[in-house]
């Protein structure tokens, strides 16, 4: 499709998806989405606990490995991201949590008018169809329904809570109320028995439109960039090399490794690395692929001497009882996400907010599965998990692109745990995972604890075993970062990437710094205000 439109936006994913149907809701602007990936139409997309079956799925997924990483004891980390409509959205654990209100605030605080949590607040709250209805934080009759996720858990839900009020952090019925801090259970972008992305919340509906089109299978190898505007995108579609002009705006919703190696394949990035390429420096940004931010954490697991979702889910009797149920009546445990439960904690008490978070998850997968990651078929036996991970690590990694060409996937560099401050956090933490299970609500039903197992107490050893076992939690941010200035940013407050006219970047990339929480929420934040700063600007 050689042509014109007025607004292209590069991915049809967590953001990208949103300002699609924000864009074209008026009537007037002509608008154009290109996805690399496929349609979301797949029965395991849909299926709330089938996004194990789509952690290794090229069909869906890009697939990234980042370097071998010495805080990760050397190890290669695997970072799924989706490649399909709705993105990050249509793979995801669909855990909903929009972070702490001073995360929005150091946005602001940054030199990012309009990112304050006042802000982030109102869009958030006309983004939800939240299933408890409207009050001060929560909103009613916005796009997304958000499921409170309180019928159907597994009954060790409430045994976990409990314990963790024994432990000392007391319930909380709302972690996106007007506190963060607590064990409860997590709010979902579950709709019926059914995952609800942004593909199938907002771009869905919009592509009823007549002003708007979706190209899937398009990759976009390049923004076009004349006399310091961007004019379009060369993408490729069906093996052939095509350009789209933009009358108006590009938009990159790409993600926090895709809109950065775009940029850098662009001309936009660092000089020395562009040139090494053999790629022409339009703008040097050494920011660009920088600073990147992620969550990472692990489990620890246990043999439970009462039946946990194991039991039903690995003989092939029980997955055939939990497929009946799911697809006659839309219940049973495929029908949601595998982290019932959770909770924010922090590791010293005079900490101004949480640090950590947590999972807890009537499940176990010890045992590894080629290729796959087995939450259809756990362990053996009756096993449970509690996961954690750092909210606010201090360790940054970076994506750059290693060659020219455009199909080759980036270097990403994590440096997990790479500074002092985040090995005693998690050091803290993974000691009051145990805290937790040595609770009378929930010692009486544990056997013994499997990993890292109880031969593992010294600070040492706990360390040592946190670095084998720990990984991304998938939420890799702030790569091309908002910022006043060029000299410490990619971007301004109004997402315009610095020194480029029509060009902007509305995707977790976009980012200041790493909130604390699951990061598809503040994503959709983006694109939705994204979008009002477009039309606002348009004006």
């Amino acid at each position: 499709m050689d042509g014109e439109t007025d607004y292209i936006i590069v991915g049809a994913g967590s953001a990208g998806c949103v300002l699609a149907e924000r864009l074209t809701k008026s009537g007037k602007h002509r608008v154009t989405v290109l996805e690399a990936g496929g349609s979301d139409q797949r029965f395991f997309v849909q299926m709330p606990l089938g996004y194990g079956k789509l952690f290794y799925n090229p069909a869906v997924n890009w697939l990234y490995k980042a370097e071998p990483d010495p805080g990760l004891a050397g190890q290669v980390d695997h970072i799924p991201r989706g490649k399909v409509l709705g993105g990050s959205s249509s793979i995801n654990a669909m855990v909903w949590i929009r972070g702490h209100r001073q995360d929005y605030e150091d946005w602001k605080a940054a030199g990012n008018p309009g990112w304050g949590w006042d802000e982030v607040l109102a869009a958030y709250k006309a983004i939800e169809d939240n299933e408890a209805g409207a009050d001060a934080f929560r909103g009613k009759g916005g796009p997304l329904f958000i499921s409170q996720n309180r019928r159907g858990l597994h009954w060790l839900v409430e045994d976990y809570i409990a314990a963790c009020g024994e432990a000392g952090l007391p319930y909380n019925a709302d972690f996106n109320g007007e506190t963060q801090e607590g064990a409860g259970t997590y709010q979902m972008t579950i709709k019926g028995r059914r995952r609800n992305s942004t593909a199938r919340a907002f771009l869905r509906p919009a592509m009823r439109r007549r002003n708007l089109t979706v190209l899937t299978g398009a990759q976009v190898t390049r923004v076009v960039i004349e006399d310091g505007r961007a004019t379009g995108v060369e993408y490729l579609k069906d093996g052939r090399r095509q350009t789209l002009r933009a009358r108006a705006e590009v938009i990159l919703s790409g993600g926090a490794i895709n809109s950065p190696q775009l940029l850098q394949l662009s001309g936009i990035g660092p000089g020395a690395l562009l040139q090494q390429m053999g790629l022409t420096v339009l703008r040097d940004n050494a920011n660009v692929g920088a600073h990147m931010n992620d969550h990472h954490g692990l489990n620890y697991t246990w043999r439970m001497k009462v039946p946990t979702y194991n039991n039903i889910l690995r003989p092939a009797w029980g997955k055939a009882l939990m497929g009946l149920w799911y697809l006659a009546l839309g219940g049973g445990p495929l029908a949601k996400s595998i982290n019932h439960g959770g909770g924010f904690f922090r590791t010293r008490p005079e900490l101004d907010r949480p640090n950590m978070q947590l999972y807890m998850q009537a499940f176990s997968t010890l045992i590894p599965k080629a290729g796959e990651r087995p939450l259809l078929t756990p362990d053996p036996f009756p096993g449970l998990s509690l996961g954690l991970s750092n909210c606010r690590p201090t360790s940054r990694g970076h994506v750059r692109i290693a060659s020219p060409d455009p199909l080759a996937a980036p270097r990403i560099v994590a440096n997990a745990y790479s500074t002092p401050e985040d090995v005693e956090e998690m050091l803290l933490a993974v000691k009051f995972l145990r805290k937790i299970v040595a609770q009378p609500s929930f010692a009486r039903w544990v056997d013994e604890e499997l990993r890292p197992g109880p031969q593992v107490q010294s600070d040492a050893d706990l360390i040592e075993d946190f670095r084998q076992r720990s990984g991304t939690v998938y939420h890799p941010s702030c790569t091309c970062r908002m910022g006043p200035e060029a000299r410490t940013s990619v971007i301004d407050a109004r997402l315009r990437v610095h020194g480029v006219a029509g060009l902007r970047v509305a995707d977790a990339s976009s980012f200041p710094n790493l909130i604390a929480g699951n990061t598809n929420a503040p994503a959709i934040m983006v694109g939705w205000k994204a979008a009002e700063i477009i039309l606002a600007d348009a004006r």
